[in-house]
């Protein structure tokens, strides 16, 4: 017999988070959450992104042990704003056996059906900055500290719910050494000189932070347009700002102003803290913050975060002055691959932006639409 139970305490949130520790204790490929971090991103009272969604947490018990979990969420600005009848379910793991998958999502249709919503989507978390989808191929890759990870029978008990595909989602990788270094420096000379742009070169983050805030809003102009997107709140803003940009080695963090000094492009990567975080196994101390600092110092693979450019300057050649500068500082510390987020298979523009470099799709993952 399966039941379910809402995890509401602190130590049930902390249950719901270790649960997949248990599935992919000895999977090479899984990167594990630091647990506190991961909490905390669940708490209503630290994650501003509450502010504008709600969301319940519940896992499957079934013979005395926690077999499943998923989260329930709602984001009211979707639906009130952006009319969008949409129940999201996320931090979906499961074991092998698909009625804990059924009854997980007939709690996500209860919800939703209450809420007088349309259909459900997932796995998603509260808006377009969280993790995505589940794997559909590249189960033989390992993941990243941005993604989930997941076995190929998440994919099967969806479908055989009733899930069809609702977004695809592409992640790519190169090698640094495919990039014509010398022709994205001249490139960026000329774009410069035509457009009175000037690049941004960062040692400390004290420097980086006084522009975060309009980084954030040229992200919210930049991906408005896009299926996913959710608007990124002030607080959120903050939140992200106090959480990730200070862990950031500064040469990963580039900005393009114009001549009057606004920003009209930005590009952040971020260290593969992937194998880093698969030592850390969950804690930050007394051995993981170590592994984190070493891998944050000498990355030799470095994951594509966000880039955003202003709509008046797309197609125009900015972001080759991105390139130039990121290339300058990963071939001075060593970095060998770049890999991409997640980026929806329909979103063109960024795949041009890369074609180039003979990127290689080594993963999918798909979010899936069931109606209520």
């Amino acid at each position: 017999m399966i039941t379910l139970k809402e995890m509401i305490s602190s130590k049930e949130m902390k249950q719901f988070v270790k649960f997949p520790f248990s599935i992919f204790k000895n999977n090479p490929y899984w990167v594990p959450p630091i647990i506190k971090d991961e909490v905390d991103v669940l708490d209503k009272q630290k994650n501003p992104a509450f502010e504008n969604a709600e969301a319940r947490f519940f896992v499957a018990i079934k013979n005395g042990k926690i077999v499943g979990r998923i989260a329930a969420i709602i984001n009211w600005y979707e639906v009130k704003e952006q009319l969008v009848n949409k129940m999201r379910f996320g931090w979906y793991d499961v074991i092998d056996d698909l009625e804990v998958s059924r009854k997980l999502i007939e709690k996500v249709q209860e919800i939703g059906k209450h809420h007088r919503l349309e259909y459900i989507e997932g796995p998603v978390g509260f808006s377009n900055l969280d993790k995505v989808g589940v794997l559909i191929e590249g189960f033989d890759h390992i993941g990243t500290m941005i993604t989930w990870y997941s076995l190929p029978y998440y994919k099967a008990h969806l479908e055989q719910l009733g899930f069809v595909k609702e977004k695809e989602y592409l992640e790519n990788k190169f090698q640094l050494a495919n990039v014509d270094a010398h022709y994205y420096q001249r490139i960026s000379k000329l774009i410069q000189h035509r457009f009175k742009l000037t690049s941004l070169h960062f040692s400390k983050t004290k420097d980086i932070l006084p522009y975060v805030n309009e980084m954030f809003d040229l992200f919210n102009k930049t991906y408005s347009k896009l299926s996913s997107y959710v608007p990124i709140s002030d607080n959120q803003i903050t939140y992200f700002k106090n959480k990730y940009i200070s862990f950031i080695n500064p040469d990963f963090i580039k900005f393009v102003v114009d001549s009057n000094g606004k920003l009209v492009a930005f590009g952040i990567m971020m260290p593969s803290f992937a194998e880093a975080l698969q030592k850390a196994n969950g804690k930050l101390f007394p051995f993981g913050i170590f592994h984190l600092l070493n891998a944050r110092k000498n990355p030799k693979n470095v994951t594509s975060y966000l880039i955003g450019v202003d709509p008046e300057y797309q197609n125009k050649g900015i972001t080759a002055i991105l390139f130039n500068d990121f290339t300058s500082s990963f071939r001075a510390i060593g970095v060998k691959t770049i890999l991409r987020t997640p980026e929806l298979e329909d979103n063109k523009a960024i795949h041009q932006l890369w074609k180039n470099f003979n990127p290689v799709t080594h993963k999918r993952r798909r979010t899936y639409r069931l109606p209520l």
